[in-house]
């Protein structure tokens, strides 16, 4: 097993995404630390580095995650997978509210909850954007419909 991306994978991963992250939809021109090509399911637990394994996810998103693949979410008691671009649809498990990421699902609540959508720098960082017509990006609205 490898953890090595090839300039054409990360290209093909950044493509299919239009650049905006796949979990809190920021876009990565909009972000200072830009997005990282990251594992859906990390190596640790034996997640393949192909393509149906590996997401377009900004530096925040990709950093809370770590190797974790899910959590416990309140609603149901029970430790629930995390959101997974290649197999769930993104308005399945979250809607926006203006700038917040709000939970639709166990899922969606797992996955916010340890990526911190909705911590206060993050909402800042996307009411910053919203005010000035960039957040949601047209881009990710495109990966929404």
């Amino acid at each position: 097993m490898t953890s090595y991306v090839s300039a054409a994978l990360r290209r093909f991963v950044g493509q299919r995404a239009n650049y905006v992250c796949e979990y809190c939809l920021i876009h990565e021109r909009d972000t200072y630390f830009g997005c990282q090509v990251e594992h859906i399911i990390s190596e640790k637990h034996g997640g393949p580095t192909n393509e149906d394994n590996l997401a377009y996810a900004c530096t925040y998103c990709n950093r809370a995650e770590g190797t974790d693949i899910g959590a416990f979410a309140a609603s149901t008691g029970e430790v629930t997978r995390f959101f997974n671009p290649r197999v769930d649809r993104w308005t399945d498990h979250f809607s926006l509210n203006g700038v917040i990421i709000e939970s639709q699902t166990a899922i969606g609540e797992a996955t916010a909850k340890i990526l911190r959508f909705n911590d206060d720098d993050r909402l800042f960082e996307r009411q910053t954007l919203e005010s000035v017509g960039r957040y949601p990006p047209g881009e990710a609205i495109e990966l929404l419909n």
